[in-house]
């Protein structure tokens, strides 16, 4: 089987297709990037050590995505991924859409041309605001806890939230061409016949990620504190008690290699893809945890509100389990001492994202 990874030299794109060709000698993995992303050209490098083809290109120009060839299955793990992106400092508004909107359909038609099975990397920021930053929530051990006080809404529960949650308007520029895209993917596949798979993913974090702070805060977070950098806590109480969820991109190799092999049946399209309850962390939780490992460091408080920030966003992954009988292996715990290792051995990474 020959697969197309876009955004192949990105953290997700690179450990997706180092741990599957690890876990399968037989696939064939191709990938395109823009290497647009600083450091990744690091990524370049050792997918290319593998064997993996890696084409120098761009998927908002359909000519680059023909150059890809025929294939089998694409896996699109490419996008401007920050929900403040086109804002302001944080880029272009069109470059975003052209981003994450025009290169899916793109890579949608390179599928309809060749009959290729499409497996769409989508994001918890599919999921309406406005419900989720009025949650009423408390403070416990140092993290956002929701406080119902009688029946859950649609769509939220202890668990987190769940795929039939609200993605009415608003849900950010960068939330709204990922739901656009999901839609459009729905449409194709079933217009042409070929299967459609969409993976609502929660925050990823892992050892090599290029962390910022607006996309990868776990990285982000664990190194800046390691190389004495300025953080903030920023928004609500200035405290850092807002909460995400993480996975680990590798526990998505097992999923997505079934899913580019399973035609449409019975299942939903579409699932959440997360750590879960079990993962969830808030800022300050992160930072007890550098203190532990590291000592401690300044962190400074801005309770200013940020534009599309929420207290609590944790995902609910019980489709994926019942119909996939998927699970993440990873633990936060685990993820996070990878960070920590890793930034004991690169003390200047976050400099090469900068």
């Amino acid at each position: 089987m020959r697969i197309l990874i876009t955004g192949i030299c990105g953290f997700v794109g690179s450990v997706l297709a180092t741990r599957w060709l690890e876990s399968d000698s037989q696939v064939q993995i191709i990938g395109i990037d823009n290497l647009s992303r600083r450091g990744s050209w690091r990524n370049l490098d050792s997918l290319q050590s593998m064997g993996i083809h890696v084409l120098h290109g761009d998927i908002r120009n359909a000519s680059d995505v023909e150059l890809c060839g025929p294939v089998d299955a694409i896996v699109d793990a490419a996008a401007n991924a920050s929900v403040l992106g086109g804002l302001g400092a944080e880029g272009s508004s069109r470059q975003l859409v052209e981003n994450n909107l025009l290169g899916t359909v793109n890579l949608l038609e390179h599928s309809r041309r060749h009959r290729a099975s499409f497996v769409l990397l989508s994001t918890s920021r599919v999921y309406s605001i406005p419900p989720l930053a009025n949650l009423t929530v408390e403070v416990r051990d140092g993290a956002y806890v929701p406080m119902i006080p009688n029946e859950w809404p649609n769509g939220l529960s202890p668990l987190g939230i769940a795929e039939d949650f609200s993605t009415a308007s608003p849900i950010s520029l960068y939330g709204s061409t990922k739901l656009a895209s999901e839609q459009l993917a729905l449409e194709y596949g079933h217009a042409f016949e070929f299967p459609v798979w969409i993976n609502r993913c929660g925050v990823m974090a892992g050892a090599g990620q290029f962390g910022k702070a607006d996309q990868g805060i776990f990285a982000y977070w664990l190194h800046s504190w390691r190389e004495k950098r300025r953080l903030r806590y920023i928004g609500f109480d200035g405290c850092g008690s807002q909460v995400r969820d993480c996975l680990h991109p590798h526990d998505l190799v097992p999923l997505v290699a079934e899913q580019v092999e399973t035609p449409n049946d019975h299942r939903s399209p579409i699932a959440n893809v997360s750590g879960g309850i079990e993962s969830a962390r808030s800022l300050r939780q992160l930072s007890d945890y550098c203190e532990s490992r590291w000592g401690k460091h300044i962190v400074e408080s801005d309770s200013t509100p940020r534009q599309y920030d929420l207290p609590w966003v944790v995902l609910d992954s019980s489709i994926a389990e019942r119909q996939w009988n998927w699970t993440p292996t990873t633990t936060a715990t685990q993820i996070l001492d990878g960070i920590a290792d890793f930034a004991d051995q690169n003390p200047d990474w976050i400099a090469l994202a900068t």
